[in-house]
């Protein structure tokens, strides 16, 4: 039955290996160039010797940066843009492995992670929060993101029990579950905007998506979920991939499709929730970045989930760092570049590669 599986999924242009070496690649490329640009002019040198010394423990690089009022830089390095490059490729990765499993789950290559409402009852969270002016957090996170991942939460269940029938999860269902509430949320979230009156200028802030409020702390409450969430997508991606040929099929090859359903809607909204807390609303990553790696690697979800986590995060580390300095010293929510560059670049995709296989098939979806 491997065997047969392995057959039916179809191969891409290049190898796995080739495309997950060159996503790591990029991934490096996109952190070095995060971390070296920004307002405060720091050079190449300064930053490997500010890198070298303080993550490796290695006394390289010019000696003045650790001096004051040169050692200024070296604070910049790793307390300002280290954790925020390492936060916005924490989140690509995310949405990018939640949009390569919700489109795997529902056969959609137009599923994204924000499909099922998790947006939508994120946003509703972050919004009340806002609005009510609540203040208390927990763990070191503040009243806004603990609502957001709250709401996002609650939404999952919401959707979950509405499309629960007999014990099974029928995915048109829960698709049509998930349109149907992530609507009524964000009417909601529309409601309070409309009566929000001081508080407007950071809702919308906040509905934009960035990365200006991140810290080591944020980093150290996001990794363990990330890694959970991406770690068991990885485990299921052979059993997605006997789903994508249809239930009957996986049923067939031994795949307990109720249970892989429930376990990836819930390791993938899990990635959502947390993506969503930690930078506000971002979209098109988990919509384009899974498209691409599947454009040029195929569907085999062992390769498209590992290569999309890092392709994800290269892609969200080099979108915030544009942010930063396209029109420093003032920066542009992220949430914005990733739209206006990633639509366009969508569209270019679906042109020059319409009759490449989506899923199996060979003329696409």
């Amino acid at each position: 039955m491997k065997t047969r599986l392995r057959r039916d999924v179809p191969k891409g242009r290049f190898g796995g290996t080739q495309v997950i070496i060159a996503a790591a690649l990029a991934l490096l490329v996109s952190v070095f160039l995060g971390v070296t640009i920004g307002a405060v002019r720091v050079s190449v040198a300064e930053v490997l010797g500010i890198l070298a010394r303080d993550i490796l423990g290695i006394g390289v690089g010019p000696s003045h940066v650790f001096r004051e009022p040169e050692g200024l830089k070296a604070s910049i390095i790793l307390q300002i843009r280290l954790p925020r490059v390492v936060l916005s490729g924490l989140v690509g990765a995310s949405l990018a492995v939640a949009g390569a499993t919700f489109q795997g789950i529902f056969r959609n290559p137009m599923a994204d992670p924000f499909v099922i409402g998790v947006s939508s009852g994120a946003s509703l969270g972050a919004v009340l929060a806002i609005v009510l002016g609540l203040q208390a957090g927990f763990l070191g996170l503040g009243a806004v993101p603990l609502m957001a991942f709250t709401g996002a939460l609650g939404s999952i269940l919401l959707v979950y029990s509405i499309s629960r029938v007999q014990g099974r999860l029928p995915v048109l269902t829960m698709l049509l579950a998930g349109i149907a509430v992530g609507s009524f949320l964000s009417a909601l979230v529309s409601l309070a905007v409309y009566f929000s009156n001081q508080q407007i200028h950071q809702v919308v802030f906040w509905l934009m998506g960035g990365f200006s409020g991140a810290t080591w702390q944020y980093v150290r409450l996001a990794v363990p979920y990330v890694a959970v969430g991406c770690a068991a997508c990885l485990v299921y991606a052979r059993d997605l991939n006997a789903m994508v040929l249809g239930e009957d099929t996986a049923v067939h090859l031994g795949v307990d499709t109720e249970w892989v359903k429930r376990a990836l809607l819930g390791a993938a909204s899990l990635l959502t929730a947390t993506a969503v807390a930690t930078s506000g609303l971002i979209g098109f990553v988990g919509l384009i970045v899974p498209h691409v790696i599947r454009l040029v690697a195929g569907p085999d979800h062992r390769v498209l989930i590992p290569a999309s986590a890092l392709a994800g995060a290269a892609f969200l580390v080099t979108a915030d760092a544009m942010a930063r300095t396209v029109i420093a010293p003032t920066e542009l929510p992220v949430g914005i570049l990733t739209s206006m560059f990633g639509g366009p670049f969508f569209i270019y995709l679906l042109r020059r590669r319409k009759n490449l296989a989506y899923f199996g098939s060979p003329g696409g979806e």
